[in-house]
């Protein structure tokens, strides 16, 4: 059977979300409030990727990207990422932000560019990912987004 489309989670998979992001050790404090921020990629009934989109002011935080590991290597995450910016630039955000303590080499081949987290706008730093979840040695990560 084919994957599933890239889809907003609905809240009924928020379990299998939190799951799939303790299992590769990323938070899952903030699932029940943040999980409509969310979208997935299903084989049939089970959850096999994910990843968030944080609205932040003018910008986004994109949030525990993750693939299963036996669904590695097929493009999912990038599917993923590919899909929130596209969201985030519909939405008029002017840049998307994120942090990660194990996959700067990987976003930055996604485009994403180093960035110091005192460079952050105000919004994003207010976030409960910047200010609690994700550790200050986390690399911080930009990426500005096309102007229609």
């Amino acid at each position: 059977m084919p994957l599933g489309p890239i889809a907003w989670l609905p809240v009924d998979c928020l379990g299998q979300l939190e799951n799939l992001l303790k299992n590769n050790n990323l938070p899952v404090e903030d699932v029940v409030e943040c999980g409509e921020n969310f979208c997935g990629i299903f084989d049939g009934d089970r959850l096999v990727a994910a990843g968030g989109l944080e609205p932040a002011g003018n910008f986004g935080l994109l949030r525990s990207v993750v693939v299963r590991p036996e669904y590695r290597g097929r493009g999912l995450a990038r599917a993923i990422v590919e899909f929130l910016l596209e969201q985030a630039q519909l939405q008029g955000r002017e840049a998307v932000y994120l942090l990660t303590e194990t996959a700067t080499g990987y976003f930055e081949k996604l485009g994403f560019d180093p960035v110091e987290r005192a460079q952050v706008p105000v919004a994003v730093a207010q976030t409960r990912q910047f200010v609690a979840l994700c550790p200050d040695s986390a690399s911080c990560l930009m990426t500005a987004l096309p102007r229609d």
